[in-house]
């Protein structure tokens, strides 16, 4: 088994509150952040100290999204509804008010924006005509994280409700499986890269691994002392990154599910409480995380093999 070396290169300061979003840009030399502050700001891996503040928004931001296909950042901004920002230029281009609620989770399919909400509501905008195209209800509990298979076309919602839904996107959004077996509420999910294993964790501290042909368990893996809040896939599938409440971020071999590496504070200078999401990053290979520390952390995490 491959041994895990970890590095901290670097830690970004900036945001006065905690940090929540997190997501890699377009081009992936850059990650976005957005905090209980309404900051929403743009830092480049290969300077990292440098952030660059493209948004500031009266509320909390939860949720970011890149909308690849027209550049676009797009916010989810609490109580409110979305911003479009237009990357090229740095600046905002639309908005549309949306919800009363807490938006948690952003994903862009094609030309749909879908918004998953703080009522159980997933609102889904047509961003070339910049409307609002339907409402979904599917839980009278928040949407808290949503994961997409682009291939297979299927969208992955977990919900406060404890449970997870699969939805076909080729299908006009038609359930496809109700996933049940956490104890509390998902907040984490993620489509493994080959799309045959999809990932998730939440408040009860496990991670579950789903084949994602028939949606059957086929692992469960008691991960953390307390919630998982994300995990990020390695791009060439191999590794998973998850991160938790515990303050911990640990890796995990992709394939046979064995714990890795854990990253704390004790051992690496980690964060000093809750990790709310980590992404591994497809430009650098390193994993950016974000904390209630108001900070960010990026690590270089190598494999030695034997």
């Amino acid at each position: 088994m491959s041994k895990i070396q970890v590095n901290k290169s670097h830690t970004l300061t900036g945001h006065n509150d905690c940090i929540y979003a997190l997501t890699e840009g377009s081009d992936p030399r850059f990650f976005y952040t957005g905090a209980g502050d309404g900051m929403v700001v743009e830092w480049d891996l290969d300077q990292p100290k440098n952030g660059k503040l493209i948004a500031r928004l009266p509320h909390s931001v939860y949720a970011l999204a890149i909308d690849r296909e027209r550049n676009l950042l797009i916010i989810g901004h609490n109580f409110e509804g979305i911003h479009a920002i237009d990357l090229s230029e740095s600046k905002e281009i639309w908005n549309l008010k949306l919800t009363d609620q807490a938006i948690f989770d952003i994903k862009v399919f094609g030309t749909e924006i879908l918004i998953g909400t703080g009522d159980g509501v997933m609102i889904v905008v047509d961003a070339e005509k910049r409307a609002i195209k339907k409402h979904i209800k599917l839980s009278t509990k928040s949407i808290r994280v949503m994961a997409i298979a682009t291939g297979k076309k299927h969208l992955a919602i977990g919900l406060s409700d404890h449970s997870i839904k699969i939805l076909d996107l080729a299908n006009d959004y038609q359930p496809l499986a109700s996933l049940v077996g956490h104890t509390n509420s998902v907040f984490a999910l993620g489509y493994s890269p080959d799309e045959q294993c999809l990932v998730s964790g939440g408040r009860d501290a496990q991670m579950k691994f789903w084949d994602s042909e028939h949606y059957s368990l086929t692992e469960n893996v008691v991960a953390h002392m307390y919630a998982i809040n994300f995990l990020s896939f390695k791009d060439d599938g191999k590794y998973l990154a998850s991160c938790s409440m515990d303050k911990s971020i640990k890796v995990w071999d992709a394939v046979d599910h064995k714990l890795l590496k854990v990253i704390d504070k004790a051992r690496n200078a980690g964060h000093g409480t809750s990790i709310n999401k980590v992404l591994w990053s497809s430009y650098s290979g390193e994993v950016v995380s974000i904390s209630d520390d108001r900070t960010i952390s990026i690590w270089q995490i190598e494999a030695e093999n034997p």
